[in-house]
């Protein structure tokens, strides 16, 4: 890492990045019994790892998969922790095989398999899917107790203050002429949110006053079994699935094409690696984050060596038990204030992505294609082939791959009349 990335800004710009990313990463250790020190550790080494393989290119952090949940916690319940990070080594392989084969998949037929009709709605979906989520953290629904202490009004009320933070400082701090401090919109709003918060009388230190300042993650080594590979490995077709998704995202966010350059190869190899390191240390499965793509998009700071930064943050927390339980401590309303801006930029941006590439709906082969995706991705649909389990983001993706070679629609755009 050069000695000019490391400004202050870029640093200050980091930060911002590991709040944004910190909330959801620990979330998964928390819901599934895995060590929450174990699972930054490895978000913060498996980013750096992508970014060595992605030639410093692609501006992603790695975090916890939530799609793996259902298989460690039933995992863990019948053979162990271990035997389910030993289903995350072996997922992570399946991406390494399949980033080989794409090593030899032509560029421009990657863009026949996903053409703008595709991609726009899978990037709807990624933000519409993740809406849910953002609307009960602000209702209280995720912070026990909060609710009960201020009413749900209260909370609102709080998830309110943040969301109005987050716009006022990307809105209108340029028009004072604070221009850096308009590029930290999440990071502003979650303290000022914070404090909110603390004025209330809602934040509970407990946790706080007895983690200790320093303090090795335990890490953990897996163990394998036939049974709990093939729970986990089918999950790894449907996040890679979700990883074209975010990779288009954040290329759409940036205005570069990652899937020519470095490659979906590459990002896919990234990933899979990273992903095999988490489950051989002890933490969950690595992907992509879609919380990232909308903190770029909201906050206009897209250098990779943001991420980078915010990497090197999260091993440092991962030695901090104390300042872990502190930022651990932020109630879910605010996270869900900021939420709301978060995910809905996500989906404005596969928005943005079919207008640009002048994608004409007026075709019906074009409308059925993307009408059917958006239903199958937000209607619940669930369907099964063998061990895997399709639903969400992934089905509607696959459906809409299968459903574009079929019908094979020509008139693209509405020049092409």
């Amino acid at each position: 890492m050069a000695k000019k990335d490391l400004t202050g800004k870029n640093i200050v710009f980091g930060l911002q990045h590991t709040f944004v990313m910190f909330g959801a990463t620990v979330l998964v250790p928390m819901l599934t019994g895995l060590d929450v020190g174990v699972t930054l550790f490895a978000a913060g080494v498996g980013t750096l790892l992508f970014h060595v393989i992605t030639k410093f290119k692609v501006p992603v952090f790695l975090g916890s998969s939530f799609a793996y949940i259902p298989g460690i916690i039933a995992i863990g319940a019948t053979q162990g922790l271990p035997y389910a990070l030993g289903g995350i080594v072996v997922s992570g392989l399946l991406y390494v095989i399949v980033s080989i084969i794409f090593r030899f998949v032509k560029y421009e037929n990657l863009h026949k398999i996903l053409p703008p009709y595709v991609t726009g709605p899978m990037i709807i979906l990624i933000g519409l899917i993740l809406a849910p989520v953002a609307i009960q953290n602000a209702s209280g629904a995720f912070s026990p107790g909060i609710a009960e202490a201020i009413g749900v009004n209260g909370c609102w009320l709080i998830a309110l203050v943040t969301f109005s933070t987050g716009v006022f400082v990307k809105i209108g701090f340029p028009k004072f002429g604070w221009k850096f401090a308009s590029n930290l919109p999440v990071l502003l709003a979650l303290v000022v949110g914070y404090l909110f918060s603390v004025i209330l009388g809602v934040v509970d230190f407990s946790s706080v006053v007895s983690a200790s300042y320093i303090g090795i993650p335990h890490f953990t080594f897996p163990k394998f079994s036939i049974s709990a590979i093939t729970i986990m490995v089918p999950i790894a077709i449907v996040t890679m699935v979700e990883h074209f998704g975010d990779v288009l995202a954040i290329g759409n966010v940036v205005g570069q094409d990652f899937i020519k350059d470095p490659g979906i190869h590459r990002t896919l190899l990234g990933d899979g690696i990273a992903t095999s390191l988490a489950g051989l240390i002890g933490g969950p499965a690595n992907t992509t984050y879609s919380e990232n793509t909308g903190a770029i998009a909201l906050t206009g700071v897209s250098n990779p060596i943001i991420m980078r930064i915010a990497a090197i943050f999260a091993i440092f927390l991962s030695l901090i038990p104390k300042f872990t339980a502190l930022v651990g401590t932020i109630p879910g309303p605010v996270i869900g204030g900021i939420s709301i801006l978060l995910f809905g930029m996500i989906s404005s941006i596969g928005i943005k992505n079919m207008v640009d590439a002048q994608v004409n709906l007026s075709n019906p082969k074009l409308l059925m294609i993307s009408a059917s995706m958006l239903v199958l991705g937000l209607g619940g649909a669930t369907f099964y082939l063998g061990p895997i389990q399709l639903s969400g983001l992934g089905l509607a993706a696959i459906f809409g791959i299968i459903l574009n070679a079929i019908l094979r629609p020509k008139d693209i755009t509405k020049s092409d009349g």
